[in-house]
């Protein structure tokens, strides 16, 4: 379990939520070693580094977050956003992989 910067305390598969596929997650994943993944928004880098060493067993060296903005939605004359989220960028060790697929 591992304490967020509100106290609540989060276990690993809480932390992150789905990893990311996408063409440039792909290209990461093959050439740099790098995943994306979503994560919960209280985690922290250091949270979101022991989630991903237990969950797949692999080392992480570096990560790096962002908080992305809610895209502007429309149904029928309605309008708002979708939801805020946060992305995780994770560098994993040049022998450790991840199989997704």
């Amino acid at each position: 379990m591992t304490a967020t910067s509100t106290g609540i305390e989060l276990a690993p598969h809480q932390v992150i939520y789905r990893p990311v596929v996408t063409e440039k997650g792909m290209h990461q994943s093959e050439r740099y070693n790098a995943y994306t993944f979503e994560v919960n928004p209280t985690a922290s880098k250091e949270d979101i580094k022991k989630a991903v060493e237990s969950l797949w067993e692999v080392r992480v060296t570096g990560v790096r977050t962002q908080t992305r903005k809610g895209k502007p939605r429309r149904h029928k004359t309605q309008t708002g956003y979708t939801k805020d989220w946060k992305k995780a960028i994770v560098q994993l060790h040049e022998e450790d992989r991840i199989a997704f697929f």
